[in-house]
């Protein structure tokens, strides 16, 4: 019976996981046709593009056996971060593709760091797997953690508008599937960050219904003070005017 729910929850983390990856389209259309990053964070899909290279290291036979689903969907997904990662570049401001290139790099480097010592210095499977579930736990987390800072625009402005809704939602399933994968499967790996993962897309999600009303209103917050600006320096120009 194990094996029966291990499998359907790996099946149903792969679907999930799947969609994970592909709800940022949205965003990404809006980007190539505004041609401008706007607020949208790319640290995000940086963080992701990493957890996915790590993830799908961590499930290869040779390293974590019978999680071979595990390195398919991150596997994919690594693709797909990789195109959403290299179009955040082309579009983003100079300052923001600095700091969104050098993030690149690090990871990078990360990933092959981990992947050169579990192969070259680590000869024992159980001491392999240690190394790599760490590394994999520890920067799915910090994955989920990355739309910290979009949660905290979404209160400070009120607005959900940079927080987009499916890829709120899909955390959270994504999350919830592969965090009960873990549990099944007797993997804290799995279970600890996706557990997490799980929380804190509850959380956007709770975020997404208290603002979801408001979205528009940061857009007529800043129409509203460019106007009142404007009208001050008209105000002052003709006042300027008048003395002259």
């Amino acid at each position: 019976m194990n094996n029966i729910l291990h499998l359907v929850f790996g099946v149903f983390g792969n679907a999930t996981g799947l969609f994970l990856f592909l709800s940022p389209t949205i965003t990404f259309k809006r980007i190539v046709m505004k041609k401008s990053t706007e607020q949208f964070s790319g640290i995000p899909y940086v963080m992701t593009l990493l957890n996915c290279l790590l993830s799908a290291w961590y499930g290869l036979p040779f390293i974590s056996p019978n999680n071979i689903s595990v390195s398919i969907i991150n596997g994919t997904g690594a693709v797909i971060e990789s195109i959403y990662v290299m179009i955040f570049l082309i579009f983003a401001p100079k300052k923001e593709k600095a700091k969104i290139f050098g993030l690149l790099l690090v990871i990078i480097a990360v990933f092959s760091a981990v992947a050169f010592v579990s192969v070259f210095a680590l000869h024992d499977l159980h001491k392999r797997k240690l190394l790599c579930g760490l590394a994999a736990t520890i920067f799915s987390i910090i994955m989920y953690a990355s739309p910290l800072s979009v949660m905290r625009t979404v209160i400070k402005t009120k607005s959900v508008e940079f927080m987009p809704f499916f890829l709120s939602l899909f955390v959270f399933l994504c999350g919830t599937s592969w965090f009960i994968y873990g549990l099944i499967g007797r993997d804290p790996f799995l279970a600890v960050p996706n557990g997490f993962g799980c929380v804190l897309g509850a959380v956007q999600l709770i975020l997404y219904f208290i603002y979801h009303g408001n979205k528009g209103e940061a857009k007529k917050r800043n129409k509203d003070e460019s106007l009142e600006m404007g009208k001050r320096k008209t105000s002052q120009e003709n006042v300027h005017n008048g003395h002259a």
